[in-house]
């Protein structure tokens, strides 16, 4: 069994691929063609963004918004502490100092309450300014946009939207990266939209902030890129990842109502017996991963290792918070929701390809455990 079944969807994807790979391997046009420019053009209008530039992947795309901003040393940059660490450390690479804050104990996201703590602590100690805040729409499920973005408005904060697991899922009608100052979004192929290597995204409605970004990602282009205004980075995307993308993109909306009904499947064999995310009614998550929560680490092994038994795979997403890890100096702060999540999360078997089979064979493994 596929924890995510890309080969299937590739079986769907191949006949119509391989013609126009075969054209872009043939015309040699292989960074900057016109793919690239049709992709962008494309998600922009999906997401509802006025701007989209392409790059290398997530982390560079986050990287290129902390630079527009100018983010650097002495900026603090609040941050869940349940996420993968590109959400912050490109950041903490220009020198801003990660804040984290706590998630909630239902959807897995950013807890208003605990960001508002966070930036009030900041502001009575008065080392770091406040400066930026990122909101992740952690497995695909929408972040709560509107108190997150009303007290960043309160506060003057940058709101930066990590959707990188969120293509295709939407909060109160507004598709995920359509939301904050700037989004940003990862190519990586586990994700909802996903292309075969690296690749990612950055949305802003801002003509500034994207003229900026194109200068940025071409080594601070000025009119060429030989006539450099700014430092910058090298970060494109590749031809043919966006030939890939595009293909995909014919899938994406028959995708998303798929992994719908896989998760509606999964929500009512698991109701009662385990916990199972939280996804608002204004929401519709994108389900990049499905995650259960144990009721402890042991459960949670022990359930893991059924799975194993049973044939089906299952993967811990993710084992630490970011807040205990060594890069960031192993903080002896206490968020609770966040460690819980750690020691109890499994994620199991998830995309539109799934079968109802495979998702029975899922289901049976995992209560035979709980039994």
């Amino acid at each position: 069994m596929e924890f995510i079944n890309l080969k299937k969807q590739y079986e769907l994807l191949r006949p119509d691929l391989m013609a126009k790979l075969d054209q872009i391997m043939s015309e040699a046009h292989f960074i900057g063609g016109s793919e690239v420019v049709e992709l962008e053009d494309r998600l922009a209008e999906y997401v509802g963004r006025k701007h989209c530039h392409s790059c290398g992947n997530g982390t560079e795309a986050l990287q290129l918004a902390y630079m527009a901003y100018g983010i650097g040393e002495g900026d603090a940059i609040f941050c869940p502490a349940m996420t993968f660490i590109a959400s912050v450390e490109p950041a903490a690479m220009l020198g801003a100092t990660p804040v984290f804050c706590d998630i909630e104990s239902d959807t897995y996201n950013l807890s208003p309450s605990s960001l508002l703590e966070q930036i009030e602590r900041v502001e009575r100690e008065g080392n770091l300014k406040p400066s930026a805040v990122v909101a992740v729409d952690f497995l695909g499920n929408p972040a709560h946009f509107d108190e997150i973005a009303e007290i960043c408005a309160d506060r003057d904060l940058l709101l930066i939207e990590d959707a990188a697991q969120g293509t295709g899922a939407s909060y109160k009608g507004k598709r995920c990266g359509s939301f904050g100052d700037i989004a940003c979004t990862s190519f990586f192929p586990s994700k909802p939209l996903g292309c075969y290597g690296d690749g990612g995204a950055v949305f802003t409605d801002s003509d500034e902030v994207a003229t900026l970004i194109a200068s940025l990602k071409v080594h601070g282009k000025g009119l060429s890129k030989y006539d450099n205004v700014r430092v910058g980075m090298n970060s494109r995307l590749d031809t043919i990842q966006a030939a890939v993308l595009l293909a995909k993109m014919n899938l994406l909306d028959g995708e998303m109502a798929k992994r719908q009904q896989v998760a509606t499947r999964y929500f009512e064999a698991f109701d009662g017996k385990i916990q199972t995310p939280k996804i608002s009614e204004e929401s519709i998550s994108a389900f990049a991963q499905f995650v259960l929560i144990a009721e402890s680490r042991e459960q949670r092994d022990a359930i893991v290792a059924a799975m194993k038994d049973a044939g089906v795979p299952s993967l811990i997403y993710y084992p630490k918070p970011l807040h205990q890890m060594k890069a960031f100096g192993a903080s002896t702060a206490h968020f609770p929701n966040a460690e819980h999540y750690a020691q109890c999360n499994f994620g199991i078997p998830f995309s539109p390809y799934i079968t109802e089979e495979e998702q029975d064979q899922v289901v049976s493994a995992v209560l035979s455990a709980l039994r």
